[in-house]
């Protein structure tokens, strides 16, 4: 059960070093737009604001990378925590897909990481 949690774990991590990049780098592009359903306009207005949030993103994938690595059960905990509550908050103020693209794996994550405990 290690095994799929860190693997879990990993996805999770994954997956906010690409929002990380949507954000931080590729905002303003066609696919990014569409992705997040923004105009051209909105993009270029809130591309620092983006930037931003892509920042804190890699954050999330930070805690979850060095939870990995330093086999600190805690510190993957926390992060997936972090992962779940930003989620729930995205969700409920932005948009309800970040349900299935952020929650969903989090919280599986987390399941799969207290079993293996």
């Amino acid at each position: 059960m290690t095994a799929v949690a860190d693997v879990l774990v990993g996805l999770v991590a994954l997956i906010h070093v690409y929002i990380l990049v949507l954000e931080m780098f590729l905002w303003t592009a066609p696919r990014t737009r569409a992705a997040f359903g923004t105009t051209a306009e909105f993009a270029e207005a809130s591309r620092t604001l983006a930037a931003n949030q892509g920042l804190y993103n890699g954050f999330l994938a930070a805690a979850l990378v060095w939870g990995l690595v330093a086999a600190n059960f805690q510190l993957t905990l926390y992060g997936l925590v972090c992962v779940i509550v930003a989620g729930l908050y995205g969700a409920a103020t932005a948009s309800r897909r970040i349900l299935f693209v952020q929650v969903l794996p989090g919280a599986l994550a987390l399941i799969a990481v207290l079993l293996a405990r």
